[in-house]
């Protein structure tokens, strides 16, 4: 059996792989190579390496484990025709992103922007808005590893949380839940909003200016899932009007987000540049859902943890 890889972990996680798994060959690159492909039967890789060229060379690829949440630049039909199995690391995020969230949210609540643009002016001013998160209402799209994590702490810090799902089916860490054909209905009750929806047919452009104008003028809107599921334009236009008072946004419809877009000029907005996930640990945490289930693909089992349907893209 031959995995390729097509990054390379730290030593002390490769020699761990070769250790745990003495029968198989493994080759670690610092990028794709043709050659390595077409021998490999099993696929580590990011997901942004691959198109059709590259499934067509990989005769022999019968897994791809993609080390990433999304897979939306992958080649989905090209594997789906080759019957490819899929699986991902979803739910790896929760912790930094969790972390990262929570930490824009208590920021725009404490006043930290204004506080560090005074140190920065050498002025001592005590008249900066300072909001409590105690007792406000926050929705998120998407309550899934991820949402449920950013909603298992907010409750902790007495945040009543509302999640939207395709279902409307309860669950954890959410007080209420509600099918996405309804959100509308239930924005005007939310203080911050946190988009963690993936990037499907279903949800690109999901987000309308009608949305905006439901939400309360005093309200956050955060994006952290992928960000076509809102027309930039529509969003630059929700800003500048004032219908939401600040947005907080670490996806974008362009990446990386152009130098001439209109954000950059809003000063209620703040612009992360895709980077809530990235953790020292990633890899790391990677491995650690990849290593049993090679070890249940050796065994023969074919469901393994975080099983992707290519075409439906979750």
């Amino acid at each position: 059996m031959r995995v390729y890889f097509t990054f390379e972990p730290r030593l002390d996680l490769r020699e761990s792989l070769i250790d745990d798994f003495p029968e198989i060959s493994f080759v670690f690159d610092q990028s794709i190579s043709d050659d390595e492909l077409s021998q490999a039967e099993i696929l580590v890789t990011y997901g942004e390496d691959l198109d059709e060229e590259k499934i067509a060379i990989a005769q022999k690829l019968q897994w791809i484990f993609v080390a990433s949440a999304g897979i939306e630049k992958m080649p989905a039909q090209a594997i789906a025709e080759r019957g490819i199995y899929v699986s991902n690391v979803r739910g790896i995020h929760k912790k930094p992103m969790m972390e990262t969230i929570l930490a824009h949210i208590l920021a725009l609540k404490r006043g930290l922007p204004s506080i560090y643009e005074q140190q920065a002016r050498g002025e001592w001013k005590k008249n900066i808005s300072l909001t409590e998160l105690n007792g406000s209402t926050v929705m998120i799209l998407g309550p899934g590893a991820i949402g449920q994590e950013i909603g298992r702490i907010l409750q902790a810090l007495g945040v009543h949380t509302i999640g939207i799902n395709s279902t409307g089916k309860m669950v954890d860490y959410m007080n209420e839940t509600y099918p996405i054909t309804q959100w509308v209905d239930y924005v005007p009750k939310a203080d911050i909003i946190i988009s963690m929806l993936p990037s499907t047919p279903k949800t690109k452009g999901l987000i309308t200016r009608e949305h905006f104008e439901t939400m309360k003028s005093s309200a956050i809107f955060m994006n952290f899932g992928r960000g076509d599921v809102v027309k930039e334009a529509v969003l630059v236009e929700a800003l500048q009007e004032r219908l939401i008072a600040h947005a907080v946004l670490d996806v974008y419809e362009a990446e990386p987000l152009p130098a001439t877009s209109p954000i950059w000029q809003l000063n209620n907005v703040t612009v992360s540049p895709h980077i809530s996930s990235h953790s020292s640990r990633y890899v790391e945490r990677s491995l650690s859902i990849f290593k049993p289930s090679l070890r249940k693909w050796l065994n023969g089992e074919r469901r393994l943890e975080n099983e992707i349907n290519i075409l439906r893209g979750y």
